[in-house]
């Protein structure tokens, strides 16, 4: 419980702290949105950095030179642990927007970052929401601004397993012809969600895939990127597990 307790000390300390900074990078923002991108990213990468590890996460990277970095690309995951978007986050080489539930608008200054991150936030109950969403997304995309979903729609609850890949996240690549970057991470939550409200010290395995770029494809997988997505993560992490002797 006192990683839990440290962890949840902090987070309320750099929100309240940060905000000076959210009215500098808002002034900033007035003159130069690029350097208000790159200052955001840098601050927040800190943070993040910073509660992983007071977590005692390590992570252990692979395929990184896979990451794409004079392009926007949209990065799909699988999604086990609410930490997978601090392990993701930090390693992003130019400014990404994540796509994040209607429920995180609740949050007070958190709210505040993530919207200086270009993240947007989706209602699952609302179709033409979500269309407007993807819409937006890939505008974000075409002015050179990565997105990032975890197409499960959901934290998957059940280790070791897939749910489904939603087929509408991957428009934001069909329609601007930008790369899939396929995320396989491993053992996010044995960190937190396998025995909540403890956080403990885990090694967690992220892995880049080589970029997809849905043009390359033959047309039946186009139709299907969002399965073809899931079934290349599926194999690595297969392989992941198989190495970990799991």
């Amino acid at each position: 419980m006192i990683r839990f307790i440290i962890l949840v000390c902090f987070v309320v300390l750099f929100l309240v702290c940060s905000i000076p900074l959210l009215i500098a990078e808002w002034i900033i923002g007035k003159f130069n949105m690029d350097a208000k991108n790159k200052s955001s990213l840098a601050i927040v990468n800190w943070a993040f950095r910073c509660c992983l590890f007071i977590s005692g996460t390590k992570v252990t990277v692979r395929g990184l030179e896979n990451v794409p970095k004079d392009e926007a690309v949209l990065y799909i995951g699988n999604h086990r642990s609410y930490f997978d978007i601090l392990i993701t986050y930090i390693r992003v080489p130019r400014p990404t927007g994540y796509i994040a539930k209607k429920e995180m608008l609740k949050w007070p200054l958190l709210v505040n970052w993530m919207r200086n991150l270009h993240c947007l936030f989706l209602d699952r109950e609302d179709v033409k929401q979500g269309l407007q969403i993807i819409l937006t997304a890939i505008e974000k995309v075409k002015s050179g601004i990565s997105i990032c979903i975890f197409p499960e729609g959901t934290r998957n609850k059940v280790n070791h397993t897939f749910m489904e890949f939603h087929e509408g996240s991957f428009k934001i690549a069909s329609k601007t012809g930008c790369p899939i970057v396929p995320m396989t991470i491993y053992n996010s939550a044995a960190i937190f969600e396998d025995h909540l409200p403890k956080i403990r010290k885990a090694n967690v395995i992220l892995e880049y895939g080589k970029p997809i770029y849905p043009k390359d494809l033959a047309k039946e997988d186009q139709k299907r990127l969002g399965a073809y997505t899931r079934d290349v993560i599926m194999n690595t992490y297969a392989k992941i597990k198989e190495e970990a002797g799991e």
